[in-house]
Protein backbone atom coordinates (compact mmCIF):
# COMPACT_ATOMS: atom_id res chain seq x y z
CA UNK A 1 0.00 0.00 0.00
CA UNK A 2 1.57 3.45 -1.25
CA UNK A 3 0.93 6.61 1.43
CA UNK A 4 1.13 10.32 0.81
CA UNK A 5 3.88 11.46 2.11
CA UNK A 6 5.24 15.59 2.69
CA UNK A 7 8.92 16.50 3.01
CA UNK A 8 9.72 19.14 4.90
CA UNK A 9 12.66 20.97 5.18
CA UNK A 10 14.74 20.69 8.39
CA UNK A 11 16.54 24.26 8.84
CA UNK A 12 13.46 27.11 7.41
CA UNK A 13 10.44 24.42 7.90
CA UNK A 14 8.96 24.90 4.58
CA UNK A 15 6.80 22.08 3.44
CA UNK A 16 8.60 21.62 -0.32
CA UNK A 17 7.90 18.31 -1.93
CA UNK A 18 4.99 15.68 -2.07
CA UNK A 19 5.83 12.32 -2.64
CA UNK A 20 4.91 8.24 -1.95
CA UNK A 21 6.36 6.02 -0.39
CA UNK A 22 5.61 1.74 0.34
CA UNK A 23 4.17 1.60 3.60
CA UNK A 24 4.95 -2.45 4.16
CA UNK A 25 8.53 -2.07 3.12
CA UNK A 26 9.85 1.45 4.52
CA UNK A 27 8.16 1.51 8.12
CA UNK A 28 10.30 4.29 8.97
CA UNK A 29 10.18 8.22 7.86
CA UNK A 30 12.07 9.57 5.16
CA UNK A 31 14.60 11.26 5.32
CA UNK A 32 16.41 13.23 2.11
CA UNK A 33 18.84 15.34 0.61
CA UNK A 34 16.26 17.75 -1.69
CA UNK A 35 16.85 21.92 -2.41
CA UNK A 36 15.37 24.12 -0.84
CA UNK A 37 14.25 27.00 -2.63
CA UNK A 38 14.00 29.61 0.48
CA UNK A 39 17.54 28.96 1.00
CA UNK A 40 18.89 28.19 -2.01
CA UNK A 41 20.90 25.29 -1.16
CA UNK A 42 20.10 21.64 -0.95
CA UNK A 43 19.00 20.30 2.59
CA UNK A 44 17.60 17.52 4.70
CA UNK A 45 14.10 16.92 4.40
CA UNK A 46 12.27 15.23 6.95
CA UNK A 47 9.00 13.45 6.48
CA UNK A 48 5.92 15.17 8.09
CA UNK A 49 3.56 13.39 10.55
Amino acid sequence: MRAQAILKCTECGMENYHTSRNKSIHQERMEVTKYCPKDRKHTLHKEKK
